[in-house]
């Protein structure tokens, strides 16, 4: 009775995951046809993550997150529910998020001004 208890409780508890994995505050969100790119500022610092409309199928998709006058932090590759999340230092920058699911995109231009 008790293995049975903790084998249902088990994969439950994964799938009550949190979507996002980014801390702060939500900034911004920007709705595309296959997913959505999430900014999340905490203080000096800034987050984003690209999140499929679907998950669970294998497919390219890519996070970019640049602070004005830095280089952009970027992941990319093949995922099933995210790409991201990526932080940047941005104290006082503007930055620049794009997001990317199945050839679909998204981008902010500069924000967080």
């Amino acid at each position: 009775m008790v293995v049975g208890a903790m084998s249902l409780a088990g994969p439950g508890g994964q799938r009550a995951e949190a979507a996002s994995v980014c801390f702060g505050r939500p900034a911004k969100t920007v709705g595309f046809a296959t997913g959505e790119l999430r900014v999340y500022k905490k203080r000096q610092y800034v987050c984003a993550l690209t999140v499929a409309k679907r998950p669970g199928t294998v497919r390219p998709m890519s996070v970019s997150l640049q602070p004005r006058g830095g280089r952009a932090s970027v992941d990319s590759g093949r995922f099933t529910r995210q790409a991201g999340p990526v932080t940047v230092y941005a104290l006082n920058r503007c930055v620049r998020v794009s997001g990317a699911v199945a050839g679909k995109r998204a981008s902010t231009g500069w924000t967080l001004c």
